[in-house]
């Protein structure tokens, strides 16, 4: 029998401070917590840091039986678990890494009811043995987390997804949740359609992260831009730096390493024991730099998080907002800084041309890549465009480059009919193609070798360029690229019209651009300046050095039980601490964070701490 509405939302808030330590729930917590605890499926689609684990936790130790959580991240299965228990949970997970001893240790307590919550790759669900070994336990609900990877054309599909719809057809009477941070109106009804959850309540929270100041810098000597804003706006702090290849992640590491910035590489072609250390380090240790590729970065709970920063463009506007949301999950102050250039269109535009996948497949790849480079050049504010994106309307944010430093658009209209005039004349004069470089050469009247060398001094366009230097040039390149009035092709991605070139050829179509502008990095940031290693200036003076006994009582603790810092207290509950100075076990416990399992295994030692 159900549970009344009222007991389930006491039941739920009880232990919502009994075990996690608060006292109210956020945004529509609650509402999905009261769902999956009265037997109904929900769809949650809600941010990076906004919550979600409790949306299943809680319901985990509300209803009777072993919550059922299927996630793709083996990698982190073991800090999921050492997190509940640190609460007080008792979790478990089965996956591949594990001995037989172990597994069977854990599958005992799953059918003896000892478990709380349960951990499960996808894959496993392929087994008949893991099928039969659910049967004989009680599930009390199954949450779906990453429930993206379900969408065939997304930017984390995972194919063993595809078949999770089976959970429902074989356990009918038990609830399911499925969680994501990101989707589309599209993707959205794809997760829908696919775990057959059209009949579940649908739950969208706001995408918005007002913690995360969005910056999108032109692209010159990305490595050494990436040094600057490290050492000028974030110093001492953990951050994650994408790169596309895994050259350039090794490269950039090294670099940064170089310059005394503590920096890690990751990616898939190191062998699986570097690949964990190197994680287990970045998350275990305060101020290290991942630097990585895309493969990186999924469910990786570390909240303390400053930066995250993109030396390479983003396929899509899904994969780069799932990227920046892993900064600020501790709702502190934190940066999304993408360095962006001409290059990175051209390469883009390559490999949708050179994927896999028929004309349909390709088109959808362009419309990310349009959505992308719409966000990268657009003259409004960043956050506005990135949240209609996602279906959601909102104004103006203060916090971004747009709105900090306004940039200027002018009407590129006669620059670009030079720049296209050029190319119509390679090809109709010469029947040739080039890149890029070639077209402003030839603009700004350059006798290069191989200008001269294919008589390209002689086109009438020939130096009808010199009111712009090469780098507004360049830009004119790209920002033609991005409004599709120009196309790029072949292996060296040569310039070639687009059916809307013509318009503008012919003075019937008005091109506005954006002008480039370079910004200070003392101007960059509008959030509060910042103590070195993350504490924030909210904090009294005379809070600061607490604050950082604190941070060193939990170091040496998480070292000592071979877990992250942030499984024994987050950042913010110890300013708090620091700030309040609570005398007692029982003012230690009204503290945001802080549990019952928590105050009784580390209350004293924090008293302790404080007394110092």
């Amino acid at each position: 029998m159900a549970l009344p509405t009222d007991q389930r939302t006491d039941d739920a808030l009880r232990v919502l401070r009994r075990v996690f330590g608060y006292d109210s729930f956020r945004g529509n917590q609650r509402e999905i917590i009261d769902q999956v605890v009265g037997g109904g499926d929900a769809l949650v689609l809600m941010p990076t840091g906004g919550g979600k684990s409790l949306c299943y936790q809680i319901p985990a130790l509300v209803r009777d039986g072993v919550a059922v959580v299927i996630s793709p991240l083996i990698a982190l299965m073991q800090d999921q678990v050492d997190a509940l228990t640190a609460l007080g949970v008792r979790a478990g997970f089965l996956n591949s890494t594990q001995d037989f001893e172990a597994r069977r240790r854990i599958e005992s307590a799953f059918v003896a009811g000892e478990l709380d919550l349960l951990y499960l790759a996808p894959e496993a669900l392929r087994a008949e043995s893991t099928l039969r070994l659910l049967d004989r336990g009680t599930i009390a609900l199954f949450a779906i987390d990453e429930a993206h990877c379900v969408a065939q054309w997304g930017h984390d599909f995972r194919p063993d997804y595809l078949a999770l719809s089976m959970l429902h057809e074989r356990w009918p009477a038990v609830p399911r949740i499925a969680l994501t941070a990101t989707a589309t109106a599209a993707t959205h009804a794809e997760i829908a359609s696919r775990l057959k959850l059209q009949d579940a309540r649908h739950f969208v929270a706001s995408f918005d992260r007002p913690n995360i100041q969005y910056r999108i810098a032109a692209k010159r000597e990305p490595r050494k831009q990436l040094l600057d804003l490290l050492r000028t706006e974030h110093p001492g702090d953990a951050g994650i730096v994408y790169c596309l290849s895994r050259a350039s992640v090794d490269k950039t590491a090294e670099f940064l390493a170089q310059n005394g910035i503590p920096a890690l590489p990751y990616h898939a072609g190191l062998d699986a024991r570097t690949r964990a250390a190197n994680q287990q380090r970045f998350l275990r240790e305060d101020g290290l730099v991942m630097v990585a590729t895309i493969a990186f970065g999924m469910g990786i709970d570390k909240p303390d998080v400053r930066f995250v920063a993109h030396l390479d463009l983003p396929k899509s506007i899904e994969g780069y907002y799932q990227e920046t949301g892993r900064a600020g999950r501790d709702g502190l102050p934190s940066t999304a800084w993408l360095a962006y250039g001409l290059s990175d269109v051209v390469q883009q535009r390559k490999m949708i041309e050179s994927s896999d996948g028929d004309l349909a497949r390709r088109r959808v790849l362009a419309a990310h890549l349009d959505a992308m480079l719409a966000l990268c050049e657009t003259v409004q504010c960043r956050r506005v465009q990135l949240l209609r994106y996602f279906g959601q309307e909102s104004s103006a944010c203060g916090n971004c480059d747009t709105c900090l430093t306004p940039p200027e658009s002018w009407d590129g209209t006669v620059a670009a009919q030079k720049l296209l005039s050029t190319v119509l004349r390679l090809h109709q004069e010469r029947n040739q193609k080039f890149g890029a470089g070639q077209s402003i050469d030839i603009l700004l009247g350059r006798g290069t070798d191989k200008v001269t060398q294919y008589g390209h001094d002689s086109l009438s366009v020939f130096g009808i360029g010199t009111e712009l230097s090469e780098a507004e040039w360049r830009a004119v390149v790209r920002q033609l690229l991005a409004q599709g009035l120009l196309a790029v092709e072949g292996d060296y991605g040569t310039l070639v019209l687009t059916e809307s070139s013509r318009d503008v050829l012919r003075k019937q179509r008005q091109v506005t651009m954006r002008r480039e502008q370079r910004v200070p990095a003392s101007a960059g940031r509008s959030a509060k300046p910042r103590a070195t290693g993350g504490a924030s200036v909210e904090l009294a003076p005379s809070a600061l050095p607490v604050f950082e006994r604190l941070r060193a009582w939990r170091a040496a603790t998480a070292k000592e039980q071979g877990v992250p810092a942030y499984v024994i207290f987050h950042d913010s509950t110890l300013r708090q601490i620091a700030t309040e100075s609570p005398p007692t076990l029982a003012d230690l416990g009204r503290v945001n964070g802080v549990g019952e399992a928590k105050l009784a295994r580390y209350g004293q030692q924090i008293l302790d701490t404080l007394a110092v």
